[in-house]
């Protein structure tokens, strides 16, 4: 038996290093330095199209932010309509959706990917289908080349949350490079982290010219293209150049700071992508498959938290984990990604059908019977194989009060 508080296991650590700090330090001591966004932040956003693998990046505020600027500007581009949702998702996605006037369409998930099943995203496209947001969850990559093909065909953009999948590939493409639009997010414990932060990248230079003003008030001025500007400026001639604000917009810029503790994170983002990834196929290694779900796609996979999935809907056997996991210090989340299932959430019960969270069983098996732990770069080896020891031990004790 493991001693009590021995694996004493936070769900996140800090992600920012002294040497994060000691760039930003750096850039303080300079005589009157910009800390509003400038040049890192547009060092960052090329910085981060290059390791992505896209044309554009836009810095923003959080991945929050990212999502509700791209659903943004999908409505401007492309009016209104349905997007396809996971219910198993953070949050702001779904909020986002909502927020620009969408009508979300839910899909159940995958069970080895957590992610949206694909056979089901393409049965419940129709001619009001605007997008397909699909995320990847805590790592694990959720496309598949059938489902990637079918969308083009049919001229259905895909946006990829990556927010928790920074590194993950699909055939060798990075995640977020394969969608009309991605979002990422740079919170504090993710892959990458500028503390409060998070991205917008695309392939599509009209969207990325509608994001840069939507970042900033709808304003003209954040344009890159010179020939945009001009004919905006040639449009409205009794209007300030400064001053053209196209859409009822937001402010998501971030600062200087953040993106030069991002610049530095970057440097070292293939190392703690390929830590992330072993530490999850050592920890499914080591876990008893008759009980706990260990067949997940890990190919591909950057894992930001390790995936603890019962088999069964067990309630004796999900107790004592819940209770063997708080008695030795090891904090988790039920549910994994946002909680569970987002349709047994006030803010959908108020608009969705009575009892929708139903008709999402494989969701709902997560929300109940799924949980998430803590994953990071320095955890060792040991201290996982103990974890999986104490969490094997709990289905012989199972098995024998049965």
């Amino acid at each position: 038996m493991v001693a009590k508080s021995r694996l004493h296991w936070p769900l996140m650590q800090n992600n920012i290093t002294r040497a994060d700090l000691d760039a930003v330090i750096d850039y303080l001591k300079q005589d009157d330095p910009i800390l509003t966004q400038s040049a890192n932040v547009r060092a960052f956003e090329k910085e981060w199209s290059n390791w992505v693998g896209v044309k554009h990046s836009v810095f923003l505020s959080s991945g929050s932010s990212a999502n509700l600027v791209t659903l943004a500007a999908m409505k401007e581009l492309h009016g209104g309509g349905d997007i396809i949702v996971p219910p198993l998702t953070w949050v702001s996605d779904v909020a986002a959706v909502l927020h620009c006037g969408f009508n979300p369409v839910f899909v159940d998930i995958d069970p080895r990917t957590l992610g949206m099943d694909p056979k089901q995203v393409l049965e419940k496209i129709t001619s009001r289908t605007r997008a397909v947001f699909l995320t990847h969850i805590l790592g694990y990559n959720a496309l598949t080349r059938e489902l990637v093909e079918e969308l083009a065909r049919r001229k259905i953009p895909l946006i990829e949350d990556v927010c928790e999948s920074h590194g993950a590939t699909f055939e060798g493409k990075r995640l977020g490079s394969i969608g009309w639009a991605s979002n990422f997010s740079f919170y504090y414990a993710h892959h990458l982290s500028t503390i409060e932060g998070g991205m917008v990248c695309t392939n599509d230079e009209e969207l990325y010219e509608t994001v840069r003003m939507f970042r900033a008030h709808g304003l003209v001025r954040e344009l890159d293209s010179q020939a945009r500007k001009e004919a905006y400026w040639k449009k409205h001639p009794d209007l300030n150049s400064e001053f053209i604000f196209t859409y009822p917009a937001y402010n998501f810029r971030s600062t200087e700071l953040n993106a030069i503790i991002g610049r530095n994170q970057l440097k070292r983002l293939d190392d703690i992508v390929k830590k992330r990834t072993d530490n999850l196929v050592y920890f499914l290694k080591n876990l008893n498959p008759t009980a706990y779900q260990t067949d997940f796609a890990v190919e591909g996979s950057s894992n930001y938290a390790f995936t603890l999935i019962l088999k069964q809907p067990d309630e004796k056997l999900c107790e004592r984990v819940m209770a063997t996991l708080k008695d030795n210090g090891i904090e988790f989340r039920r549910g994994t990604s946002g909680g569970g299932n987002q349709l047994r959430q006030p803010y959908l019960r108020r608009i969705m059908p009575h009892e929708e969270w139903k008709k999402f069983p494989r969701t709902d098996h997560v929300h109940f019977f799924g949980f998430y732990i803590g994953n990071y770069p320095t955890l060792e080896k040991s201290k996982i194989k103990d974890l999986c020891d104490l969490l094997n031990s709990l289905v012989t004790k199972t098995s024998a009060a049965a």
